[in-house]
């Protein structure tokens, strides 16, 4: 099962975490057989799920952290359950899409799979999306590099490494789709940015185990570099995209 990082921090996540570009969203859909029903797994706040909202006529969001589904948006088309990525309360052979977004690394690969061939229906479509660390300029981005692989080197958990790849080195047992290339972007002031790097598992992480905020130290070198607390910047991360084709009781 998967387990579960972001219940502490879960207001801070659904409040600074980057939103996903319509673009994803818009192309999924033009892959999957049908419109009808997308799963979101471990949907933490509904980011996703509101995302595929525009696009499927129903979608399931369910995640294991019911603190993280607190915190999720209402939408009318969107059904939220708390439930592991194993085990879902979705009938068989009954959805479109099945998304995973920044989730995947912590699931039981075996069993996840297999339940996505339960519920997948034929031609179906599991796509599963990454995104690692984001750029701004050379001199605030070599400041949060220290910060990420530094700083936080020890409090990162070890399935971090499959995020850094995107994802490269996970089985992935389905035929792949090409994809295009998306990109998420968005404008950030420094205390949005500081409460992003605050929703970190590992920020929480370093700060239970040291006692000591890591962002502290860091926010008078950014803001030096940053300019006014208020100015506005462009934050942008590569968004990785794997997406493959169910094909129902076929490993």
């Amino acid at each position: 099962m998967a387990n579960d990082h972001f219940s502490q921090q879960s207001g801070l996540y659904a409040r600074y975490r980057p939103r996903y570009p319509d673009t994803v969203f818009r192309w999924l859909a033009e892959q999957a057989p049908g419109q009808d029903c997308a799963w979101d797994s471990a949907t933490g706040n509904g980011q996703a799920a509101i995302g595929l909202a525009r696009h499927f006529d129903t979608v399931i969001a369910t995640d294991l952290s019911t603190r993280q589904l607190s915190q999720a948006t209402p939408h009318p088309a969107v059904r939220y359950e708390a439930a592991p990525a194993e085990c879902a309360p979705i009938e068989d052979h009954s959805v479109d899409l099945v998304m995973v977004a920044q989730a995947l690394h912590w699931f039981d690969l075996p069993q996840f799979y297999e339940e996505v061939r339960r519920v997948g229906r034929d031609g179906a479509v599991l796509a599963v999306v990454s995104y690692g660390l984001f750029r701004i300029a050379p001199e605030i981005d070599a400041i949060i590099d220290h910060l990420y692989g530094e700083i936080l080197a020890s409090d990162w958990p070890p399935e971090r490494v499959h995020v850094d790849n995107a994802y490269a080195d996970l089985p992935f047992p389905f035929p792949l789709l090409p994809a295009p290339r998306f990109d998420l972007r968005e404008r950030w002031d420094l205390d949005h940015l500081l409460g992003y790097l605050g929703s970190w598992s590992a920020t929480v992480r370093h700060t239970a185990r040291t006692g000591e905020d890591p962002l502290a130290t860091l926010k008078t070198p950014l803001l030096e570099v940053w300019g006014a607390t208020r100015q506005m910047r462009s934050v942008q991360w590569p968004l990785a995209v794997k997406a493959g084709r169910i094909q129902p009781g076929k490993t």
